[in-house]
């Protein structure tokens, strides 16, 4: 084969749009890639976004990243990132000493892979991390997008999950990387809810309680996604690979959001007056966002006017939060949530309901959906080596 060679750089160098825009030739013609804007990753001042790519995005502010790029004969084939993610390493004990790789794309070319691998590998180690985990974005915290998909390639993903060629997972694991966890995402579709039995049982819980639940005011929107991530704060604290959200954070999952939530998908439930479980689900601008690979181009603008012409025509839903703050688990609050949402988007055109990212110990909310007639379709995969 033709030399190889491996470029470094950080945040601010031209060869980060090289580094974003490279996954746009390798599943070219590939019918369920679906990429998030570029302006997500990039920057776009127009669209409001600060890329993730770029030093203003407030993931930067508590970490420490560099990027790869693999070329052969000048061409790009491959990239990675290596990123100390302060924060999470400080957010408790057992965390210490993690190091993450992410970004990880290459052609079907293995000498590249590991290449890549390797140079994250030696920055990391160089920096006294004793972990190498991922892949992910640039970490592989829960709120993140995160993991190589291992099964289901033949759908496309919802928003924010990862689609990939199924030879990533041989590449990893042949250099040395072995499974610490896997994600599964169980899809619902509407028309076989056993909605008789979900009815009953929620009906039961409101009889036994008195919680009351609100929709999301879209008017009070920063305040209550607030109240959102309040819960899902308290309700992931425990869970493998959580790191909280940061206001600042928050802020961006909200911008990213924004554009097409439906008020009615996003409830909250209190009990007098303090919330204490939440359920968020959105429709998917996947669904429009996926690349038409036409003469028009997929060009930003092209791609988000699709989006805001079709907000209101997508057939299938992701839920992204779901949380219980402690105490108030196993009195049947999953089951109230579920119902009312099940009924709203019934009511209102929505065909599918993914549930997605699950952790795979997670019996309490797999149990949960797979009640609710959901049937496992997508797995994804984190990956760790000692260093």
């Amino acid at each position: 084969m033709s030399a190889l060679t491996i470029e470094q750089f950080g945040l601010g160098d031209p060869r980060i749009r090289e580094f974003a825009m490279l996954p746009w030739r390798l599943y070219r013609g590939d019918p369920n890639w679906t990429p998030p804007l570029n302006g997500d990753l990039l920057g776009n001042r127009l669209l409001g976004l600060d890329g993730l790519l770029t030093s203003a995005h407030p993931y930067h502010r508590n970490a420490t990243v560099t990027h790869f790029l693999a070329r052969r004969d000048g061409r790009a084939v491959g990239t990675v990132s290596a990123a100390i993610n302060r924060r999470f390493n400080e957010y408790q004990p057992s965390y210490a000493g993690i190091g993450f790789f992410g970004f990880f794309e290459v052609e079907e070319d293995y000498e590249a892979a590991a290449a890549l691998l390797d140079a994250a590998r030696d920055w990391l180690a160089e920096r006294g991390m004793t972990v190498m985990r991922g892949p992910g974005q640039y970490s592989n915290a829960t709120h993140e997008r995160q993991g190589i998909l291992i099964d289901g390639f033949d759908t496309p993903p919802t928003v924010e999950c990862t689609h990939n060629p199924p030879y990533y997972a041989e590449f990893l694991e042949r250099w040395g990387l072995a499974k610490v966890k896997d994600y599964h995402a169980y899809l619902v579709h509407l028309d076989e809810v056993p909605a008789d039995r979900l009815v009953r049982v929620a009906e039961a819980v409101r009889k036994r309680n008195r919680f009351e639940i609100h929709t999301v005011d879209m008017s009070d929107f920063n305040a209550e996604i607030g109240r959102v991530i309040d819960i899902y704060n308290q309700a992931w604290s425990e869970n493998w690979g959580f790191l909280p959200l940061t206001s600042g954070e928050a802020d961006a999952v909200a911008d990213t959001l924004r554009p097409i939530i439906d008020p009615g998908l996003v409830r909250i439930v209190s009990v007098d007056g303090e919330p204490v479980a939440m359920i968020g689900a959105f429709p998917d601008p996947n669904w429009a966002l996926r690349p038409r690979w036409g003469v028009l181009g997929d060009s930003d603008p092209v791609r988000t006017a699709r989006l805001l012409l079709k907000r209101r025509h997508i057939p299938r839903i992701r839920l992204m939060f779901f949380g219980i703050v402690p105490g108030y688990r196993v009195r049947g609050i999953d089951a109230l949530l579920f119902e009312e949402t099940y009924q709203y988007a019934l009511s209102h055109g929505y065909r599918t309901i993914e549930a997605s990212l699950l952790l795979e110990e997670n019996d309490l909310v797999i149990r949960a959906a797979e009640f609710a007639g959901g049937t496992r379709y997508k797995t994804w995969r984190i990956y760790q080596s000692e260093l």
